[in-house]
């Protein structure tokens, strides 16, 4: 119970949700909003789960809403072009994972620190999305590619669903059960020790960033699908999004603490709560402040739980 303290926590903060929104507006359980709930968390979940690698060394990423960005032009260009959909696929993973390469670069070997490292290459990316289509969005989209995504299964639940929790499955493996999670944790909690210790703490920061762009990338094309068009202003302001959903799901901001199960639950529980402010007719507005609590909030529990395990170390 313990080991799984935060989830259960996330779990009922949900179910708590999903109660108070049902009592103010009965159509909030209603199938087809459950749905759109599940949509909602796709986006955000595939984004927070590749933030949570760059976060668990201890960094950030703000350029994933411009990764996400340029994957959907780039790869929209492609098949626009005639290239084949698998192949495009396969681009723009590559494409994503060597964005998040140059993030982690910039922050290892350069040494920058990864909020300007990443500051800097979210205006650059933007702004190459925005030369490729010189401003205009990209079109004809084929059919055959956003099947892929938006092909309802059993009860309506759309593949894309399917795909985030896939990608949830393989991450949280990598951290539990393969040397990298290993070396991830150690950099996050202690730099300089997994360092002496002989892990090569460069390399293990520039993968986490790849891992991140190749999530941002994997996001981006749901949304290409989804909307049958690609736009270069697409993505502004989702990393807000993706960060609240790791912090709320208890990836500590500091590095070195968390798991993807925990911002799987935090993206459901986001999603669980914009959709509900849609329903009960609260202005969209408030979702920017609800966000910004939400991490306030959540980086203040993880205050609160370092002080009672500090506390209780000194009593031992």
């Amino acid at each position: 119970m313990k080991k799984f303290q935060r989830e259960l926590s996330l779990g009922l903060a949900i179910l708590i949700l999903v109660v108070v929104f049902t009592i103010i507006e009965p159509i909030y359980i209603s199938p087809g909003n459950l749905i759109d709930i599940l949509d909602q968390t796709v986006i955000n979940g595939l984004l927070a789960l590749g933030i949570s690698f760059a976060i668990l060394t201890g960094g950030i990423d703000l350029s994933v809403g411009s990764t996400f960005a340029l994957t959907i032009v780039v790869v929209g260009s492609l098949m626009a072009a005639g290239m084949n959909i698998y192949i495009a696929i396969i681009m723009g993973l590559a494409l994503g994972f060597v964005l998040g390469i140059i993030n982690g670069t910039l922050v290892a070997k350069m040494q920058l620190q990864p909020f300007i490292a990443t500051l800097t290459t979210m205006s650059i990316y933007r702004g190459v999305a925005y030369i490729i289509t010189g401003g205009w969005p990209v079109l004809d989209i084929p059919s055959e590619f956003r099947n892929l995504f938006i092909t309802r299964l059993i009860l309506e639940i759309p593949t894309s669903v399917i795909y985030l929790l896939i990608v949830a499955l393989l991450t949280q493996q990598i951290l539990k059960r393969t040397k990298l999670g290993i070396y991830l944790y150690g950099v996050g909690g202690n730099e300089e020790a997994t360092y002496l210790s002989g892990v090569n703490v460069d390399k293990t920061k520039i993968i986490a960033y790849g891992i991140c762009g190749l999530c941002a990338a994997i996001s981006g094309m749901v949304l290409l699908a989804r909307l049958g068009s690609g736009e270069p202003a697409t993505g502004q302001g989702y990393e807000l999004d993706a960060i609240a959903a790791a912090a709320v799901g208890g990836i500590s901001m500091a590095g070195g603490k968390g798991d993807m199960l925990g911002t799987l639950l935090g993206a459901i529980l986001l999603s669980c709560l914009k959709v509900g402010l849609v329903v009960v007719g609260v202005d969209s507005f408030w979702q920017y402040i609800a966000t910004g609590s939400i991490i306030g909030i959540a980086a203040y529990f993880e205050v609160i739980q370092n002080k009672f395990t500090g506390i209780n170390l000194r009593k031992a």
